[in-house]
């Protein structure tokens, strides 16, 4: 007897339980894209990774791509690939607004987000085309990159972090 009613006393709360953790599966997302806070405007390259928005400076989180100065080798000869991954983003972005999403700011006081340009994802597209790095997400993107031996994959070249700690600079 007592069996019976601690089954149909927990019943619910076993529901319960699977109803709460569907919603945040499925919920995660939305919530996400709730909490993050959107910023857009005409873009003011820096790097391959980072601009200005208005006054604002975005870095897209996810990705490290080479510092303006730094150089990489391709076919036996210098390359300016740090110039080149800057000259990418703005291919990218062409003459479109740039939007971007994010929650927070780094150590530097930059705006980590995740941003788009006529509806094309730039984190995932300069890591796709291999003129960044994935630095936290993004491996999917770099694993095809690094296959089809696309921009830096194609050369050789020191990881960004790397080389800004040998230069004694931040990120």
């Amino acid at each position: 007897m007592q069996r019976g009613r601690t089954w149909s006393r927990s019943r619910p709360v076993r529901w319960g339980l699977i109803a709460l953790l569907a919603l945040a599966a499925v919920g995660a997302r939305w919530l996400e894209e709730r909490l993050t806070v959107p910023l857009a405007g005409g873009a003011r390259l820096i790097d391959g990774d980072s601009m200005y928005l208005g006054e604002r400076e975005v870095r897209l989180i996810g990705i490290d791509a080479p510092e303006g100065l730094q150089r990489c080798r391709r076919d036996g000869r210098d390359w300016a690939c740090g110039e080149e991954a800057r000259r990418e983003l703005q291919r990218l972005i062409g003459g479109d607004e740039v939007t971007c999403r994010g929650r927070e700011s780094d150590r530097f006081g930059r705006w980590l987000a995740r941003c788009t340009a006529g509806g094309r994802d730039l984190n995932a597209l300069m890591v796709e085309r291999g003129f960044a790095v994935a630095y936290g997400d993004y491996e999917r993107e770099e694993r095809a990159a690094k296959a089809a031996r696309r921009g830096l994959w194609g050369a050789e070249f020191e990881q960004p972090r790397a080389w800004r700690d040998r230069q004694g600079i931040g990120e």
